[in-house]
């Protein structure tokens, strides 16, 4: 990479991006934003590349936004872009969050972009940008309530409290939690690069496209991309038909 603060590289069928900015505590200023929309570039580009894991170095996932670099961010963010990177931005193919650490602020924002977040029994939470006047513009008014639902996400968006771990997982904010959440991650990215990818593909899609659609105009959009993949599907039907999977394996 052109900033060695955002390192990419291949893992299996994984693209792990790291930020490690650790003087900073991995908050992002102009540069590495920019950096990781490069490596979410690549990754789009890299047929062979299936899950994008994003995580941090050094004992905190990401700190949110470097303020002591403010005016480097701003630009992206009066472009309408996302101000820490590829946040306004959905990727086509799955992403997770492996968090060891502090994910506050922008860096919340950060990890609720991604499908999955696994995470440490250590990591901490929270909108922390709150005590200090600057605003959630990197999706998290957007994504959070529809992940832990409006009360909470107002709960955390409105005080700036600090959430740990279990409470993460108890409001919907974790997917898991796992002493080493790198290895976790990875070891999901690979299952999900080990099932039919169009079809999970397309069903990852339905789920974002459709989200927010009317019941009627959502069940049309989930029928129109499960047609796309019919022949896969007759494909599987086959496999299972033949004796493959049975009893659950």
């Amino acid at each position: 990479m052109a900033v060695d603060e955002v390192r990419v590289e291949r893992v299996g069928a994984a693209t792990l991006v790291t930020i490690d900015r650790q003087h900073r505590r991995n908050a992002i200023n102009g540069p590495t934003a920019d950096a990781l929309v490069a490596a979410l570039d690549g990754f789009e580009a890299d047929d062979a590349s299936r899950v994008l894991v994003l995580t941090g170095a050094g004992g905190a996932f990401c700190a949110g936004a470097d303020l002591t670099e403010l005016e480097s961010l701003t630009p992206r963010l009066l472009a309408g872009e996302g101000p820490l990177g590829f946040t306004r931005r959905v990727a086509t193919k799955p992403t997770i969050a492996a968090i060891d650490g502090w994910a506050v602020a922008g860096g919340l924002e950060l990890a609720i972009w991604c499908d999955l977040r696994v995470a440490s029994p250590g990591s901490q939470f929270g909108c922390l940008e709150r005590r200090f006047g600057v605003p959630l513009v990197d999706g998290g008014t957007w994504r959070l309530p529809r992940l832990v639902g409006l009360g909470r996400a107002l709960d955390l968006i409105l005080t700036g409290r600090t959430v740990a771990a279990d409470e993460a997982l108890a409001i919907g904010l974790l997917t898991e939690i796992a002493d080493d959440p790198l290895a976790r991650a990875l070891e999901l990215a690979e299952l999900l690069a080990a099932h039919p990818q169009p079809t999970m593909l397309s069903d990852r899609a339905s789920v974002y496209d459709g989200y927010g659609l009317s019941r009627e105009e959502a069940l049309a959009l989930e029928g129109r991309y499960g047609v796309a993949v019919l022949a896969d599907a007759e494909n599987g039907a086959g496999r299972f038909s033949g004796g493959e999977g049975r009893s659950g394996r």
